[in-house]
């Protein structure tokens, strides 16, 4: 069965490749990102401003005033391209959509590219410089792809790193390494347990 949220992403795909395949046309790599760039700024504000998102996304709102406003607030602050994306999302009642596409968006550059994103998570959440390019090296040479790093602060590890990549989960921390050696002393255990039993039950 296919979920809402599942719909919306892939509503969000087909629209964000056909923006990508528009700003392909006018200006490749350059234009692409450009546009990936403009995208990012726009849904960041609307993530910090309620009220912003709430005006993108009513059902209330007339949606030739909403494009008033979008072409008042954005003319001449983004690009053409960008703008009338838009207009054509509000046209289509989907502007309540925009972080989804834009996710979408960034996800297909990412493929075009040949770069992955990974979230870091450390217990400070901030590797150096060095530190991050030698797990770039090695995030590369595992996955064959660039690494994209997101550094998130996690105060429950006691030390060490952890890793997402998608669905995939690296667990490097002492949190990790404490509880992999806690199976396996469970296990070590259990096996033992049953093999006194079944020396008590041979004899």
């Amino acid at each position: 069965m296919t979920t809402t949220s599942e719909t919306v992403d892939a509503v969000a795909r087909v629209y964000a490749q056909s923006l990508l395949e528009l700003a392909d046309a006018a200006g490749g790599d350059d234009k692409i990102v450009e546009t990936g760039g403009e995208l990012s700024v726009i849904a960041e504000m609307i993530r910090e401003d309620a009220e912003v998102a709430e005006f993108l996304r009513s059902p209330i709102v007339d949606s030739d005033k909403r494009a008033e406003a979008l072409r008042r607030i954005f003319e001449g602050r983004v690009s053409d391209l960008v703008l009338r994306f838009m207009l054509v999302l509000n046209g289509k009642g989907r502007l309540g959509e925009f972080g989804a596409m834009t996710s979408a968006y960034d996800q297909l550059v990412n493929e075009r590219m040949g770069r992955v994103e990974v979230d870091v998570m450390t217990i400070d959440g901030s590797l150096g410089a060095d530190q991050l390019a030698l797990l770039a090296e090695k995030v590369k040479a595992k996955l064959g792809q660039e690494p994209v790093f997101h550094q998130y602060a996690d105060d429950s590890l006691i030390g060490g790193i952890v890793l997402r990549v998608g669905d995939q989960l690296i667990d490097g921390s002492v949190r990790g390494q404490l509880r992999r050696m806690r199976e396996e002393l469970l296990a070590s255990g259990s096996t033992r347990v049953r093999a006194g039993a079944d020396d008590f039950l041979a004899d």
